[in-house]
């Protein structure tokens, strides 16, 4: 049997360089355009600005005064929580200015129909899963060569412990054990937020609108024509345009690959309701009809998306569903927005001098909140290159494969949610259960878990599941309850049921004591320990 007791430690700064940090090299470009606010354009303005090159790399963001923000996508993964630390910003600045709330990990409910597996709950880390995750691996082991013995994810996890009691995923300094943690958020408040401290790190802002881009002999973008005869020159451009992509796809003709074929989904109807009341410290994902629903809590208010497939249901028709699930069908105070995207990528992010972010990038979906993540990623990846020198077409090439590659494996554990259900009420779940159109990684996942054998092996070493540990692809395929009917299951041998899961109730619920109700603590929020925290990541 695997050991589960050593992990690979991750460091929550995902950025290039320490704040603050400087070089004395020259950079490899001088002036930096990126074209697009949001909070993919801000992100990115601010990352560069931080880097090692600090004030002598010129960095300015564009943005049209036609164009707004989509103004969803309001949950993150922790990686977040790494950027904000990494740019000396704390926790209690941003997030009152955002009505953020702590967002523990997301429950999925009625994406099953098997018995007791209706719904389960994808945790967060923490380093207290170090105890607690070698028996729920080795019951769900045990549950696959059909023992009868309890494999749920939920029981396991502090995490969901701490989602379902609506408490803050921060305790005390006192409490040894730190939980690996995301964000809820206003979107256009980050973003404006994002925007003043950009600024302050000395990025210009110009307001403009693109009218046509400018390609030199060698295909390289040389300057932008704005409405009203200006001209915005620079060396390299970062493209933010969102789904219009107005520089990686209408201008350098950078081919996108689609996912539809994978992920059917390709809309969402959203709709605000006021939160009086205790907050949540997770995301929840509904499942209904024809796609699924979104429940984030802020601290002023709840946001709803329904995200659905316009092949299988009307946007009118997703309407109706939405204001029914919440109760509100005659509501006139809570008026809703449509939005359409395609799932899918850029063939490559990085083209010759210019890289593509956020929306211009690509898109899955919004089920795992990964968008940011990607966004976050990205600006990342970029300033590596810029403080190695090296702009050249092999660091373009593995540019694009790293990310590429991230990007799939991503698709690949969102495509499992809905390859996995159980739903036969819809021809729409029907559809995803009965999709073949899966990469050749995930269909290796998949045989070998249905063949009874470890993915822990696979995932580590990379064969398949890339982009999600170990913890993750186990929770979510005991979650969903992919395991032997229950009338094949057998009485479990002694060294089967050698785990108490009163031992493991004891010990989640007496740590759980340590945090504080979440609307409380959001209301005082602490400073953050001046140390840059590590976790064990599975």
């Amino acid at each position: 049997m695997m050991s589960y007791a050593t992990a690979t430690v991750f460091n929550y700064n995902v950025t290039a360089t320490r704040p603050g940090a400087r070089t004395d090299a020259e950079p490899p470009v001088k002036h930096i355009v990126i074209v697009g606010g949001g909070t993919a354009g801000w992100m990115t303005a601010l990352t560069l600005s931080r880097s090692a090159y600090g004030p002598r790399l010129k960095i300015t963001l564009l943005e049209s005064p036609r164009v707004g923000a989509i103004g969803v996508g309001e949950g993150s993964t922790p990686w977040l929580r790494g950027f904000f630390e990494s740019m000396g910003i704390e926790e209690r600045e941003w997030m009152p200015a955002c009505n953020a709330t702590y967002k523990a990990g997301i429950t999925f409910d009625g994406w099953s129909t098997r018995r007791g597996h209706e719904g389960y709950f994808h945790a967060f880390a923490s380093m207290l899963d170090n105890i607690t995750i070698g028996p729920f691996i080795d019951n769900v082991h045990a549950r696959l060569d059909g023992a009868d013995v309890y494999a749920h994810p939920n029981r396991f996890f502090i995490a969901s412990r701490l989602a379902s009691h609506c408490q803050a995923p921060r305790a005390p300094r006192s409490f040894p054990f730190d939980v690996w943690y995301g964000f809820h958020f206003d979107s256009v408040l980050l973003g404006q937020f994002l925007q003043k401290k950009a600024i302050e790190s000395g990025v210009n802002h110009v307001v403009g609108h693109v009218t046509n881009v400018q390609l030199g002999e060698s295909g390289n973008i040389t300057s932008l024509q704005l409405e009203g005869d200006a001209t915005l020159a620079g060396d390299f451009f970062v493209d933010c345009t969102g789904f219009a992509s107005l520089l990686t796809g209408k201008a350098m003709g950078t081919p996108f690959v689609p996912f539809k074929e994978n992920l059917f989904n390709d809309a969402a109807v959203v709709i605000n309701r006021p939160n009086a009341g205790p907050i949540m410290s997770q995301t929840i994902s509904t499942a209904l009809r024809n796609g699924w629903v979104w429940k984030i809590p802020l601290t002023n208010r709840y946001g709803y998306g329904y995200v659905y497939s316009t092949d299988f249901c009307s946007p009118d028709n997703a309407e109706l569903e939405l204001r029914e699930h919440l109760g509100i069908a005659g509501a006139s105070d809570a008026p809703a927005r449509h939005l359409r995207f395609h799932p899918g990528r850029v063939a490559r992010s990085w083209t010759r001098n210019c890289v593509a972010n956020g929306l211009a990038q690509g898109f899955i979906e919004p089920l795992e909140a990964t968008t940011l993540l990607f966004a976050q990623r990205t600006a990342s990846m970029l300033v590596t290159a810029l403080e190695k020198g090296d702009l050249g077409e092999e660091v373009r090439a593995q540019f694009n494969d790293t990310l590429n590659a991230q990007i799939e494996g991503t698709r690949d554990y969102i495509v499992t949610h809905y390859k996995t259900n159980t739903r036969t009420d819809t021809d729409y779940w029907r559809a995803n259960a009965a999709n073949t159109n899966l990469s050749a990684p995930l269909q290796q996942l998949l045989r070998t878990w249905l063949g009874r054998h470890s993915i822990a092996g696979g995932i580590t070493d990379g064969t398949f599941g890339r982009g999600y540990p170990v913890m993750s692809w186990y929770s979510l395929l005991a979650g969903v309850g992919l395991f032997p009917d229950d009338n094949e299951t057998r009485p479990p041998t002694a060294q089967e049921a050698k785990y108490s899961l009163a031992e493991i109730d004891n010990l989640i619920n007496r740590s759980a004591m340590n945090f504080p109700d979440h609307r409380a603590f959001l209301q005082a929020i602490e400073p953050k320990p001046e140390k840059s925290l590590q976790v064990y990541f599975y």
